[in-house]
Order: C-alpha cells, then structure tokens, then sequence
C-alpha cells in the first residue's frame, strides 16, 4: 500500500470517528464535539437541566391522590422520593383550616375499619379525629315491600365499630397535613395536565397537536401552565374523566345507571348513631350519621324523580325523606323470633347479638342542614390499570354505585397496595416505573375491585325489579342475613375491608 492510500484511510477513519462524536453529542445535549470526556459522564443522559426530574408524578390531588402520597411519605423506603402532585385545586395551595362550628358539608364518605387502621397507620386519624365525624356500630337494612330486613352489629364480629362517616374536606386536609409534617421531596403544581410521552413512543398525546418527544427512562409531562417535567412513574389519581387514561388510551368497559343520587345534610333532634339503608322502587336512600344531630342523605332514584325533588321547597323534601324513611312506598318489616316457629329457628344456638334485634324506624329529620346535590350514577372499570411508567389508582381505575359507600374505600386500598408495590421495588432496586412491578399491583386489585363491583351491580340490579317472585327472593335473602349468623359475619367481615369473600371461604 503506497503512502497516498495510508494517508487517505488514516482520514477517513479520523472523519468517522468525528461523526460519532457528533452523534453522541446530538444525544447528550453537548454542543462541541470536542469537550466530551471520559471522565465526567452525564448524570441524567438526555434530560436538560431547566426540566424537573422526579421519581413519580401523581396526577390528582384528591383524597385518593393524597393517599398515596401521604403513605409514601411515611414508609421507610419510600419516603425519599422525590414526587409531584398535579392538581389545580387551590386548596392544595392554600393552607386552609377547618373550623368546628362551620356547617357540615354534603359530601362525605363511610370509611371502613380497613381504611381507618390506613389513616391510622399514616398518622392521618388523628387530624379526623380532631373534627366532626362520627363511629356507628349498628346499621340497619330493609326494603319497600315489608318482607325482610337485616340488623348488623360490631359485635357480630367482636369489632368496635362497623365504620365511621366523615366529610371528604376533613378527611383531605387529614392527609394534606399528614405529608406537611414530614421532610418528604413533594412539590405541587397548581395546573393541570395537557399531554404525556413515554419514552418508547414517538409522537405525542397532546390536545394542542404539538410535537413532543420523551427521552431516557422517563416519561415526560406537560401542563398547561407550560412547565414541563420528567417522572419515572406517572399515577393517574384524576378521577372518573381521568386525563391520564384518556391521553394514555386506556379503554374502559361499563355502563350508564338509570339513576341519578341527591345528597345532603340533614338534622336530627336526637343524634343518631346507626347507619339506615332502605331498598325502595326506583333506588335506595341511606341516612348516615355524621356526628352533632347531622347526618347525610344518598338517595338514588331516576333522573326526573331527581330534578323534582331536588327543586321540591325544604318543607316538602323533609316530609318526602320522613316517609320514604318509615312507612312510605310499603309497611315496616315485622319483627320475627326463634320462638315463634320461625324457618330459622334452627340456628339458635348460633345466633348474634343482632339476630334479636328487632325493626326500628329511622330518627326523623327536623331540617335540612346544606344545599342538595345531585350527580348521574354509572359503573366504569378500565380494561387495564397499568403500562409502563403509568398506572391507575382510585376513580380513574372504577367508579361504583354508591349503595354501600365502597368507593373511596376501593380507591383508599389502591393506593395502600400500589404504596407497597412501590416499596417492594425500591427494596431490590427495581425500576418503579416497569410494567413487571406495577402489573403486580394490577394483579391484586382489579381482582378485589371487580369482585366488589360485581357484588354492588348486581345488588343495584336486583333491587330494581318489582316482581313478587324476585321480591321474594330478596326477603330470603334479607332474612339469611338476619339469622344465619355465620353468613352475617362474612358480610360484615368483607364489608369492612376484609379481603374474602362473603359466601365463599
């Protein structure tokens, strides 16, 4: 090989080691080719400095949301993770307080005792207990035809209680100061979320049409405030319009009830300590107590019955309440004994505390306490809850019928497990963003949601026929519950956030 051709090749391999330095500085950000060193590696290959990088995004500052992030913040594990909540809720900004003597709010939730040892466990119980709420050990259901009824007690089961009633700002702000308390890394950004990419996809899920690109192990958000930033996990915690499942196109199966649920706050004489659910032809109406002589009314019926009432003057939709509550639509259930050759007198000798309690007629309502509201009512369940770097969490994953008030409940124990997933991760220092971790969270929950969905739809379902066979086949169950009492402890065990179920183990 003659000198010419060295010199030649010797320039050529010079030229295309030039071009792999370009290239390599294209994806690292650095502009002259000639600074790139060996020596000093880049921390966060592909991510530009002015961008935030944080180890999870939550998308929603709700109760669910805040739940989540208060239980990071008090495990082990967990609690030095950098987190961004997401949610333009000012009062996530706002530092307010909740005064004693401010009226009670229609929105509230029953906790179970499952979700009470959750707050508990986080330190968040005793910021509910500070405000109004009330414990009730007895609760009490019958329906319109006067066949049957069912008497649950806490000592059935040898509990305290069968759960407790608060206001969903109370139970917020519990959590909100809960991870205030901490030196948990969490930053809120008052915006809301306008697209996502993930690392693995090209082109963006952007309402504007802007093209967006994702780079490294991280998906990158943007709001609509214009502020960016990167998450290793994005946590769709936004409710049952879910931004996050629609941008990350998760499809949902479910369905419109024929129904719509007026709530409010009503007011007692006497203060009432059970919680009341009566079955009547067009949906169910719960009273539950709330603490003071309060307690909160969800009545579901249909749509129009809903826009008559709620314009009803007060007068009127107290005297509507009182008599749907006592012998309105149907006669009281009659009492039954053992003694009096009843079909179960058989179980005596097994019998709870509750089987011997007779029918009562609900506290009368004197006034009411709040302004009504009512909301349509539906079934939704996503098709998946989790992808890479993303998952789902509380209403964005399920929306119930709200007949036995399981709702939060499912969204609370959402977050627990997927809190617990997470940690099991950091543990063996896994990438919490990888679909092998979060499917295990994924595999446990939908299988307990769609468990207790079913359950609530088909109660929803058999509760809306008026056929005397089916009505019939109610008061049997109805009076099951009542006396068979191993029966009666699987429905209150499962009902206060046990995991099996009530029929079957």
């Amino acid at each position: 090989m003659n000198r010419l051709s060295v010199s030649r090749r010797i320039v050529s391999n010079i030229h295309g080691f030039r071009s792999v330095q370009r290239t390599l500085c294209s994806d690292t950000g650095v502009k002259n080719p000639d600074l790139v060193s060996e020596k000093k590696p880049l921390e966060k290959p592909g991510l530009t400095d002015d961008i935030p990088q944080y180890d999870i995004a939550i998308v929603g500052g709700g109760m669910v949301g805040m739940a989540l992030a208060c239980s990071l913040a008090t495990m082990p594990l967990t609690k030095q993770l950098s987190v961004a909540i997401i949610d333009s809720n000012p009062a996530l900004m706002n530092n307010f307080h909740i005064k004693k003597e401010d009226p009670p709010d229609p929105r509230v939730s029953t906790v179970t005792p499952a979700t009470i040892s959750f707050f508990k466990d986080m330190g968040a119980w005793e910021f509910v207990q500070q405000h109004r709420h009330a414990y009730f050990d007895k609760m009490q259901v019958w329906d319109y035809t006067g066949l049957g009824y069912t008497r649950y007690n806490a000592r059935d089961v040898d509990a305290d209680v069968l759960g407790c009633v608060v206001e969903n700002k109370v139970l917020h702000k519990s959590l909100l100061s809960c991870i205030q308390n901490t030196d948990f890394q969490k930053t809120i950004h008052s915006s809301r979320l306008s697209s996502i990419t993930f690392p693995a996809m090209s082109s963006v899920t952007s309402s504007s049409g802007t093209s967006l690109s994702a780079s490294g192990s991280s998906a990158k958000l943007e709001l609509d405030n214009g502020n960016s930033m990167y998450a290793k996990l994005v946590v769709g915690a936004d409710g049952s319009k879910s931004s996050v499942r629609e941008l990350a196109r998760i499809q949902t199966t479910g369905w419109k009830y024929s129904q719509s649920a007026i709530i409010c706050t009503v007011e007692h004489a006497v203060e009432n300590f059970c919680a009341w659910q009566r079955f009547l032809p067009n949906g169910p109406i719960a009273l539950l107590p709330i603490g003071e002589k309060f307690s909160n009314i969800v009545w579901s019926m249909d749509p129009k019955e809903a826009v008559d009432r709620n314009s009803m003057s007060e007068d009127d939709f107290v005297k509507a309440v009182n008599l749907t509550l006592d012998d309105g639509y149907g006669p009281h259930p009659r009492s039954k004994s053992f003694e009096g050759g009843n079909v179960f007198s058989w179980l005596k000798a097994d019998s709870t505390s509750s089987t011997h309690e007779g029918f009562e007629v609900p506290p009368k309502v004197t006034k009411l306490a709040s302004h009504r509201m009512a909301f349509p009512l539906s079934l939704m369940h996503a098709n998946s809850y989790a992808s890479k770097r993303l998952v789902l969490i509380g209403d964005a994953a399920h929306t119930v019928h709200p007949l036995a008030g399981q709702g939060v409940n499912m969204g609370f124990a959402d977050a627990l497990c997927l809190s617990k997933v997470i940690a099991e991760g950091v543990a063996v220092g896994s990438d919490i963003g990888e679909i092998t971790l979060l499917q295990r969270y994924e595999s446990e929950r939908k299988a307990a949601n769609i468990t207790m969905m079913a359950i609530l739809d088909g109660f929803q379902k058999a509760y809306s026929i008026d056929f005397m066979p089916i009505n019939v086949l109610r008061a049997l169950a109805f009076n099951g519950a009542q006396y068979i009492s191993p029966l009666k402890r699987k429905i209150i065990s499962y009902a206060s956030g046990n995991k099996l179920l009530p029929l079957f183990t």
